[in-house]
């Protein structure tokens, strides 16, 4: 082959990068491109989980909400008479064409797809490297596109089937590497028909730009910076496909997201439009082809070459800039508007890929589609079948073989030996002046083909995707067959006979069509000559500079011969075989062996003629030997550095193929090993900056990236965390002193009290009993082990309460005997050693019921607990620091025959308040002693989730069978149903009370969701709704801003931060959770299953501890009892928020709410709360 250009044929984008972009050359959508489609409708959203995430401002996004309304969210929408024409919104909103949109009318779609194929991110990189010429070379690793197609306005349903209705198509790529995000925006020219959407009887203009959404401040939320890119004026719409900031009218690129540091979105820099000069020797593709183009919706690939006034210049398309985008085996060569790749002598193709002159090659790939075969009602599906192919290229022979076709289809499939005709094509055998497919445009094109079999007119479409060459040197093709072919019986045979077929060549289009006899015999004996007629369409780009377009032949016939189709019903296997010539349309003959195939050269040599019938065999680039027969040549062997350093050289035949060592990777030029960039989990190594674990926590957040939080009790950035002075008035008991400590503080009684400093009671007078026993045990005689009672006297054991207990026993003799309330012996009662009298409890009276009846008595002990129900009990188990004293678990309330659910815990006050089912009620108990204490036991059905707003004074529940959630003051008063519709099985419910938020999850079998609303019930909104099945427990940690759940249907731990609608898997494998809370980096849990609490460090997703009561029963609810109370304000927590009634907090302030029973209670509602 002589030195071939890879700029052989026109560029066919340089029109539309001049004139603006048409929607056929938008990145690639549809059914084609495999997308997926939005419901059609008004105001819908579809839930994007992603394989890798999106960078947007500050935040980052494991998922995205895609919108008929021209826009993409980061978090679940709300519905759309919040946001339009009342812009920015409240949640992350990247908008590419914003306005009251509707696809219900059936023309207008919205698809979208995640895609990594190596087209779509080239040409992401080309357009963000354009627009951004000073910065460094990006290269994603991933995107996401997103096509609204032919959407119309949304408008009240009137007679008349829409036709003329205005239609608007446009595109977001939203592209990612690991450090930041790119939005590409693409408008196209004939896409753009209307700029403003009708909205409550007026028209508001569209709008395009970036909105953080609601950030949360200290103490209320404000709206986030919103980064808008067009204006209340009509004409900034129209302007859209008319300007640009990446130098390619209609087409614009916005950094919108970079990690660790984020400063603003920032535009594309390229403001300016290319000249629209007409290039040397334009060829004008002619409105018959470009209809043909619209129509297949054929998508854009990539040029081999590059203009700088096309719409993939890149940094002035230099081949300083581009050198790594041409193939190991050519040249970069500039041109006066930009560059071009060449393959080398003793290579052919386009320059960007190029192969060895007379190397055999081969071709893989897989089929999918779905065909029926005759009258059929049921198609035959291919789902990935294995396609190969081996041509050798000195005699144009080609073999084709298809695995796994059935053999209900397999006979039918024998006429159809083009399938594998394009490889045929591609390396078929070159006669003198004329170049086969690949000389010309390489590997990547796309091949239609439509086939119309006779006399039945059955039809049957063949596209194949040809995606270049892999890192094996082989050619790569996805095949899809759509349509119905004639039924041939199993045990037929096919034969098919020589063929030509002309092709003829034009810009970027190549087109031939012919009609195909082959015959068939079938079974009986008996024989049919069938026909039918085939028309092909193949595709691809190239640039438009070089000359070896004047050299190219308009028309080229290829000429097929010893045809043979098999089809093996045994291994399900169809072959193909045939010989290729490419050559002149009049069909002269060429006598020379080389142009024959007939030569006897070895399969890796090329053929090289020579006068008259003379030639001489040459092995190919990569053998050696003498032409008849070659060797391959291991270069990795001849000269082992060929790689460079940590590289490993692979030798294949013919060449050699370097790869990186483990821990490295390609660098930007494709060509030098550099190191792994390696996460770091900076807070398990400990080289974080954050403060000291004292004072501060470190939470891994993935990547190399890190938060910094301070502990409880620390206030600053995380790096800096000082402590506070909680010793306010009131932190402590009025009869206690407050010591402040580091993160921290104690209290401590006063002298001639007792207690734990929360709570402080005189000294009580020691009881007859106590006195009687601290008076022997007073008189101590010293002994080899210590002091000790005096040999032989009887001590007296009293109970809790300090009585006498109904059973005595003297330690020396053994003896036992009944005493009564005054600890005297009952006559007759004694018994000797090895056995006891049965002693009737003093009185017959049954121990009382609550925590103590003596509040100085066992109260529980200073710092943080878990609280959990059990049937007839609340456990708790003392934490130090997150981990569980299993040995210090005991039961803190005995309420027999009781079903306790749900379990709260008010830290002002240090109650434990819960929720029971047999007798349905609320009531509490003081966790330092007291009896239990009903609150509310009227109206209740099934109470089962409770929650305390510990600074409003308030408390809230959910009932399953009334299927709602009220709210009531602390001792039962004021209560009001702030949610009573679209809840079928709510049980868990949280309060997040500085930021005035309620959580809470429906575990509703058929539509399980997790919802959020203000405490007043304002603002409801779903959270989340998919992949969830029995999302039983809920848990917010303030610290952390993050809302987590256990769900006993999926089995999972998950969590979400509520205002950016991530969401990640803490752990899963549970086995049926019920209850969840959370303490620092900890999420505890309980277990039906297992009876047991289990605790979860969040940051590694792992299990750390269990605990399994001995009492063995369901444990339902579980709740932190905080040593102090979280930090946080809200404006309920002073004076009732001025309100008179209920105060129901906010994030941006509070509701006065008057109760259910308003008229008994005089409270008149109005606007501004009363």
């Amino acid at each position: 082959h002589p030195n071939t250009d890879g700029c052989s044929l026109l560029f066919l984008g340089f029109v539309a990068s001049v004139q603006s972009i048409t929607r056929g050359e938008l990145f690639p959508f549809g059914p084609s491109a495999r997308d997926q489609l939005l419901e059609a409708g008004n105001d819908l959203t579809r839930r994007l989980q992603l394989d890798k995430p999106v960078l947007f401002y500050d935040g980052t996004f494991d998922s995205i909400f895609i919108n008929t309304n021209g826009f993409v969210a980061t978090a679940e929408p709300t519905g759309e008479s919040t946001y339009l024409g009342n812009m920015p919104p409240k949640f992350g909103m990247i908008a590419a064409l914003q306005g009251d949109l509707d696809t219900s009318d059936g023309v207008g779609k919205v698809f979208f797809r995640q895609d990594s194929s190596p087209d779509v991110l080239f040409r992401a990189a080309q357009y963000i490297n354009g627009a951004f010429p000073e910065d460094d070379e990006v290269n994603p690793t991933n995107a996401v596109v997103i096509t609204w197609v032919d959407v119309a306005t949304h408008e009240p349903p009137s007679r008349g089937d829409g036709i003329d209705k205005k239609r608007n198509t446009f595109q977001l790529v939203i592209a990612s590497l690991e450090t930041a995000s790119y939005a590409i925006v693409l408008y196209a020219r004939d896409g753009m028909q209307f700029s403003s959407t009708p909205i409550q009887g007026r028209s508001a203009v569209m709008h395009t730009g970036f909105s953080k959404g609601l950030v949360q401040g200290f103490l209320f939320s404000s709206p986030g910076p919103y980064y808008r890119t067009s204006t209340d004026d009509e004409a900034s719409i129209r302007a859209l496909a008319e300007e640009t900031n990446s130098g390619h009218r209609g087409i614009w690129v916005y950094e919108i997201g970079t990690s660790p540091y984020f400063t603003n979105v920032a535009p594309g820099e390229v403001t300016d439009l290319p000249s629209e000069a007409t290039p040397q020797a334009p060829t004008e593709r002619d409105d018959e082809e470009t209809d043909v183009l619209n129509q297949l919706a054929i998508p854009t690939t990539f040029s081999p070459c590059f203009s700088m006034f096309s719409v993939f210049s890149y940094k002035l398309g230099t081949c300083a800039n581009n050198r790594n985008k041409c193939s190991q085996f050519a040249d970069c060569k500039d041109h006066s508007s930009g560059y071009c790749c060449n393959c080398r002598p003793g290579f052919y193709g386009n320059g960007i890929q190029c192969v060895a002159e007379g190397k055999p090659q081969r071709m893989n790939g897989k089929v999918y589609g779905k065909v029926y075969v005759g009258d059929s009602a049921s198609p035959v599906e291919f789902t990935s079948n294995d396609l190969h192919s081996y041509v050798v290229v000195n005699d144009g022979r080609s073999y084709v073989a298809i695995s796994d076709i059935p053999n209900t289809i397999g006979p039918s499939l024998l006429p159809l030996s083009a399938l594998g005709g394009v490889i045929g094509w591609a390396f078929a055998l070159e006669q003198p002046g004329f170049r086969n497919g690949f000389s010309i445009i390489g590997g990547e094109f796309t091949r239609q083909a439509e086939v119309t079999f006779l006399p039945g007119n059955e039809k049957l479409t063949i596209r194949q995707e040809f995606k270049g060459i892999d890192e094996h040197d082989h050619l790569v093709v996805s095949t899809t067959l759509e349509g119905q072919v004639p039924e041939v019986p199993l045990g037929s045979t096919v034969k098919i006979g020589p063929y030509s077929e002309v092709y003829q060549y034009s810009n970027n289009l190549i087109t031939s069509s012919s009609t195909r006899v082959y015959e068939v015999s079938l079974p009986d004996g008996s024989t049919a000559t069938r026909t039918y007629q085939w028309r092909q369409t193949i595709t691809f780009q190239s640039c438009q500079h070089g000359e070896s377009l004047r050299d190219m032949k308009p028309t080229q016939m290829l000429s097929v011969d010893q045809v043979f189709v098999l089809y093996n019903p045994n291994n399900a296997l169809i072959r193909f075989a045939m010989s290729n010539k490419i050559g002149d349309i009049n069909g002269q003959p060429e006598e020379n062996p080389c142009f024959t195939g007939r030569h006897g050269c070895d399969t890796n040599a090329v053929c090289r003629p020579g006068e008259g019938n003379q030639f001489t065999c040459e092995c190919a680039a990569g053998f050696n030997g003498d032409g008849r027969t070659c060797y391959d040549i291991d270069e990795c062997r001849e000269n082992p550095q060929i790689c460079g350093s940590h590289a490993i050289c692979n030798n294949q035949p013919g060449t050699f193929r370097c790869e990186c060592e483990d821990g490295y990777q390609f660098g930007n030029d494709g060509q030098t090993c550099v190191e792994v960039y390696r996460p770091v989990d900076a807070c398990e190594e400990g080289t974080h900056n954050c403060d000291i674990p004292e004072r501060a926590q470190c939470s891994y957040t993935g990547g190399s990236a890190y938060i910094c939080s301070c502990l409880p009790g620390f206030i600053g950035d995380g790096r800096v965390c000082q402590d506070i002075d909680e010793c306010q008035p009131g932190r402590c008991h009025q009869d206690a002193v407050c010591y402040n400590t580091q993160g921290s503080f104690t209290c401590q009684c006063r002298p001639g009290y007792n207690g734990d400093g929360f709570s402080c009671f005189p000294e009580r007078t020691k009881t007859r009993c106590q006195n009687h026993r601290d008076s022997i045990q007073g008189a101590t005689v010293s002994g080899p082990r210590g002091p000790r009672p005096p040999l032989g006297q009887f001590v007296p054991t009293c109970d809790e309460n300090g009585g006498y207990k109904p059973t005595q026993c003297h330690g020396s003799t053994g003896y036992c005997w009944c005493v009564d309330r005054n600890g005297q012996e009952i006559h007759g009662t004694r018994i000797g050693p090895g056995s006891g009298p049965m002693c009737i409890e003093h009185g017959g009276v049954s121990p009382p019921v609550g925590p103590t009846t003596r509040p100085d008595v066992n109260p529980l002990p200073q710092g943080t607990h878990l609280l959990f129900a059990q049937s007839g009990r609340i456990d708790h188990i003392p934490l130090e620091g997150y981990d569980m004293k299993k040995d210090g678990a005991k039961a803190v309330l005995h309420l027999p025959e009781k079903v306790i659910i749900g379990v709260a815990y008010d830290c002002v006050e240090k109650m434990v308040y819960w929720t029971e089912i047999t007798s349905p009620s609320i009531s509490k108990a003081s966790i330092q002693g007291g009896e239990p204490t009903a609150v509310i036991r009227s109206d209740l059905d099934s109470p089962e989730g409770i929650a305390i707003d510990h600074l409003g004074r308030t408390m809230f529940w959910t009932d399953s069978v009334r299927d709602h959630i009220e709210v009531a003051s602390l001792d039962g008063s004021q209560r009001r149903v702030i949610i009573d519709s679209d809840l079928v099985n709510p049980r868990a419910i949280i309060t997040d009370p500085p930021n005035g938020n309620l959580y809470w999850a429906d575990w509703n079998r058929d539509a399980p969701k997790i919802e959020t609303s203000y405490m007043d019930g304002s603002n409801r909104r779903v959270l989340v709704k998919d992949d969830l099945g029995l999302p039983n427990g809920l848990t917010y940690d303030s610290q952390s801003s993050l809302l987590c759940w256990a769900d006993a249907g999926t089995h999972k731990m998950e969590c979400t931060h509520p205002g950016q609608g991530d969401r990640r898997m803490v752990m899963e494998g549970l086995q049926y959770p019920f209850g969840i809370t959370s303490f620092g980096k900890n999420i505890y849990y309980t277990d039906w299953r297992r009876d047991a609490v289990v605790a979860v460090d969040r940051h590694s997703g792992k299990e750390s501890d269990e605990f399994q009561p001995q009492k063995r029963t369901k444990i339902y609810g579980i709740a932190t009892a905080y040593a102090q109370c979280p930090s946080g304000q809200n404006y309920c927590a002073v004076n009732n928020g001025g309100c008179i009634h209920l105060c129901l907090a906010t994030p941006n302030g509070r509701s006065c709410k008057c109760p259910s029973n308003a008229v008994a209670v005089g409270c008149v509602e109005r606007d501004s709360g009363y």
